[in-house]
C-alpha cells in the first residue's frame, strides 16, 4: 500500500485512489503505530509537511516532507487545517495549488489522529509522582502519554532535556539533587531499581564535582522530550562506563564516549563471553587475592606506571611487580609495549560492559 501511495501528485481524485488513500491510514491505524509515526508517514504521503497538537494533553508534533520530524511545530498560517476538538487539530502546509487528493488525506489524517489522542485521555499519576518520570523514560509508551507526563511535570513538551542515571544509596542521591537544583531549578527524579533517574532542562559547569565519593553518574545529549527514552539510554550506558572507577570519571557524559558507546551498544554477552582475554581476567579473579590482582591491572592501565599504580591501590612497589608479572603470564602477552597496554584496557573494559549489562 505505501508503495502504491509514494507520490500523492502523481494520483488522480478517482475512487480507486481515495480507497488508497484510506486503506494507507487504515493499516496505519490497525499496526498500533505511534502518533509520531503518523505525522511523519502523512507528511511523507502527502509530500509536505504536516502536524497535530493537542493543548490539553501538551502534544505537538510537526513533520517535513521527508519525514524528518521537526523542532518548530508552530502551525503555519496558511496551513489546510482540520479541528478534532476544541482543543486539537491536525494540519497539512500544502504551498501553491492544494493536490486533488488532500482533502481525503486530510480527513483520514484527523480520524487516525483522534483514535489515537483518545486512547490517552486516561488519568495519569498526580505531580511529583516518580511514576511520571518513569513514563517519560519508558520506551513502551507512546509520544501522548509522555508528552502529558512531562506536562504534569511542569516541563513544555518541546523542552530539550538531559537525562542522568545515577549510581548512589538514597541519601548521597538527596543530596546531590540539592546541589543540582541551586542551578537547575525544576529537576525530577525517580528511583528504578539500583538506579535512580534525573531530569534535567540544563547542567551546572561544575557537575563533576557535585557526585559524593563512591557515587557514579551517566549523563545524556540533550535531546527533546519526545525522545526521553532514548537519553535514557544514553545515560545509562554511560554510567556502564562511569563504574569502571579507575579508567573513567565518576561523570561520563554520552556524548564523550565516542567509539566506547558503539561498542557498549554492539558488543552482546555471548560476544564477550569469546574473546579470551576476559576469560583470563575471570581465572584471575577468581584466585586468591584475584580481586586485588584485578584492581592492580586496572590501576596500571589508568596510570601507566607501576609506582603510581602502586601509590594508587596503596600496596608496596614490588607487591604491584609480582602482580603484573604474573598477570602477564596468565594472559600470555606483555603489558608494557603500548599494544600490549591497550590490549589490558580493552579486556578491561569488555569484562565491566558483560557484568554492567542490562
Amino acid at each position: 500500500m505505501k508503495g502504491l501511495l509514494l507520490r500523492l501528485s502523481a494520483l488522480d481524485a478517482d475512487a480507486e485512489n481515495a480507497v488508497r488513500v484510506i486503506g494507507f491510514f487504515d493499516k496505519l491505524v490497525s499496526g498500533r503505530v505511534t502518533l509520531r509515526t503518523l505525522v511523519r508517514e502523512t507528511a511523507r504521503l502527502a509530500e509536505c509537511s504536516a502536524g497535530v497538537t493537542d493543548a490539553e494533553l501538551g502534544v505537538c508534533l510537526r513533520a517535513d516532507h521527508t519525514g524528518r520530524i521537526l523542532a518548530d511545530v508552530q502551525e503555519p498560517a496558511d496551513a489546510l487545517v482540520r479541528d478534532l476538538s476544541p482543543t486539537s487539530r491536525v494540519w497539512l502546509e500544502r504551498t501553491g495549488t492544494p493536490l486533488a487528493l488532500d482533502d481525503i488525506v486530510l480527513e483520514r489524517f484527523s480520524i487516525a489522529a483522534a483514535l489515537l489522542l483518545e486512547h490517552t485521555r486516561g488519568p495519569l499519576p498526580e505531580l511529583g509522582d516518580a511514576a511520571l518520570v518513569e513514563l517519560a523514560l519508558s520506551a513502551s509508551a507512546g509520544e501522548v502519554e509522555r508528552a502529558r507526563a512531562v506536562r504534569l511535570m511542569r516541563f513544555e513538551p518541546a523542552t530539550e532535556l538531559h537525562v542522568m542515571a545515577v549510581a548512589a544509596e538514597p541519601a548521597e542521591v538527596k543530596g546531590f539533587l540539592a546541589a543540582l537544583g541551586e542551578s537547575s531549578p525544576g529537576v525530577r527524579a525517580a528511583s528504578l531499581g539500583r538506579v535512580h533517574a534525573v531530569l534535567t532542562r540544563s547542567l551546572p559547569p561544575d557537575l563533576s564535582d557535585l557526585p559524593a565519593k563512591g557515587m557514579r553518574v551517566g549523563v545524556s545529549d540533550p535531546l527533546p522530550v519526545i525522545d526521553a527514552p532514548e537519553a535514557w539510554q544514553q545515560a545509562r550506558t554511560a554510567l556502564r562506563f562511569a563504574t569502571l572507577d579507575a579508567l573513567f570519571p565518576a561523570v561520563v557524559r554520552a556524548g564523550e564516549l565516542g567509539a566506547f558507546a558503539a561498542i557498549a551498544a554492539r558488543l552482546r554477552g555471548q560476544d564477550i563471553a569469546q574473546v579470551a582475554d576476559v576469560a583470563a581476567l575471570d581465572s584471575l579473579a577468581d584466585e586468591q587475592h584475584g580481586a586485588d590482582t584485578l584492581a592492580v591491572l586496572t590501576a596500571y592501565c589508568a596510570t601507566g606506571s607501576a609506582r603510581k599504580a602502586a601509590a594508587e591501590v596503596y600496596r608496596h612497589h614490588s607487591t604491584v611487580m609480582a602482580r603484573l608479572a604474573h598477570a602477564e603470564t596468565r594472559l600470555g602477552f606483555s603489558f608494557g609495549a603500548p599494544s600490549g597496554r591497550l590490549r589490558l584496557e580493552l579486556a578491561i573494559l569488555l569484562r565491566q560492559l558483560r557484568d554492567t549489562a542490562e
